[in-house]
């Protein structure tokens, strides 16, 4: 699927100056369930800021016009509610089995409030309380209406964390643990009981030390490097035969309705032809992210950040360089392989010393240089939510306006949510 965008498309008006951050929620087979949505100011001299209602009037507004599934597919969706937004009508736009309404910090527990949580409760809302850090008065009185307990882990270190936990946690309710950065963070608020984790340990590489990529792995990326150096396509058919798994794995693409093949395929050459070699590079990329011999998992937080990264560094090249079809491909590339250290628990180095890729790909994922680093670079800070003069400077430098951002990203997530729908 190819997604067009204008040089000037502007998607809502109240996007003009803000980019959308998804943050994965997982739960503890480590499985994708969830992304908080986060609006954040794009331009950090603008005195515009967003406040919490405004940022759940762009959610509900986008949720209305485009649907909730275009951002979070299959998935739920954590949406900030202050207590103007709570007590406001267009909450009721929100669709009640798509979202989880995250009461801030800020929301005083008066009787109107507690009144209002259940007139939505009984309208089929769920809800979640954002931030505790510590046991309190309004804690006490909000906590029954609660689905979800949502404990601040960078706030609540050492054994309050141990009591906060044992306090909170009961069958009606579920805890979720925030800002866990580290596996050891996450093994700990497993012992705890916590049943959905947010943060980015996932995606840390934990480098282990004498571990080598696996020969399944190896495989793909040997094919990899035949399309990389437009080899022979009876190279690439003879290849492709020699691994059981890439072989299983693209007949049953082929067959399934995203790939659109009249009639059932059989071989793995008329398989290479429908499949073109651009598609298939995309597919082999994102085979990597799946474990040997199994069908791949899309509720792989690591594999859905992968490819949406991928996506969107493609179309912000087709946006900012519309005659350089290749420089879209090699941006899909950087993004998809940014996660591989991650992946593989090996270096990035030693990663690229197994697969060939040009100069500008290695610099970008070694030091973050060139255009195609930088585009990386700006994705970073957007996925941890960033604000600042850094993300400024990035977008100014690439000559990209926050409302085009803005496009890009819900085209990629409507890309990987439709990819993932069509292969599974």
């Amino acid at each position: 699927m190819t997604i067009a965008l204008e040089k000037d498309a502007v998607p809502m008006p109240y996007a003009n100056q803000f980019f959308l951050a998804r943050q994965p929620i997982l739960n503890r087979k480590q499985r994708l369930v969830a992304y908080e949505l986060l609006f954040r100011n794009a331009e950090c001299n603008e005195a515009n800021v967003l406040d919490g209602v405004s940022a759940t009037a762009s959610v509900i507004a986008h949720a209305s016009e485009l649907g909730m599934g275009q951002v979070v597919g299959d998935q739920l969706a954590f949406v900030n509610v202050d207590t103007v937004a709570l007590m406001s009508d267009f909450i009721r736009f929100l669709p009640t089995d798509k979202v989880i309404l995250e009461v801030l910090e800020s929301v005083e527990a008066t009787p109107e409030v507690l009144a209002r949580i259940q007139e939505l409760k009984a309208a089929g809302f769920k809800f979640a309380l954002d931030d505790v850090v510590a046991e309190s008065a309004g804690l006490q009185l909000l906590q029954p209406l609660m689905d979800v307990i949502k404990i601040d882990i960078r706030q609540t270190g050492g054994s309050a964390l141990d009591a906060l936990a044992r306090s909170l946690r009961n069958p009606r309710q579920k805890l979720l643990a925030e800002k866990v950065e580290t596996l050891e963070e996450f093994q700990r608020c497993m012992d705890l009981g916590f049943e959905y984790f947010q943060g980015y340990y996932f995606a840390r590489p934990v480098i282990l030390s004498g571990k080598k990529i696996a020969p399944s792995q190896l495989a793909i990326m040997h094919l990899l490097d035949l399309l990389n150096t437009d080899a022979d396509q009876r190279e690439i058919e003879r290849s492709v035969k020699h691994d059981p798994l890439i072989t299983l794995n693209l007949l049953r693409l082929v067959n399934t309705p995203a790939v659109g093949a009249r009639f059932r395929i059989n071989s793995v050459g008329h398989a290479l032809i429908v499949l073109g070699r651009r598609q298939l590079q995309r597919w082999l990329q994102i085979l990597l992210y799946v474990k040997t011999g199994q069908a791949p998992e899309f509720d792989s937080p690591l594999l859905q950040m992968a490819t949406t990264r991928g996506k969107t560094m493609e179309l912000m090249m087709e946006h900012l360089r519309p005659e350089q079809r290749i420089g879209a491909d090699i941006g899909f590339t950087v993004g998809i392989m940014s996660l591989m250290d991650a992946l593989f628990s090996v270096r990035m180095g030693e990663i690229l010393q197994s697969v060939n890729v040009l100069d500008e790909v290695r610099d970008a994922l070694l030091h973050r240089q060139g255009d195609y680093g930088q585009m990386l670079s700006l994705i970073e800070l957007i996925e941890c939510a960033t604000e600042g003069p850094e993300l400024t400077r990035i977008l100014h430098q690439l000559e990209l306006a926050p409302s085009e951002l803005y496009a890009i990203q819900l085209a990629a997530c409507d890309w990987v949510s439709e990819y993932t729908h069509g292969v599974q």
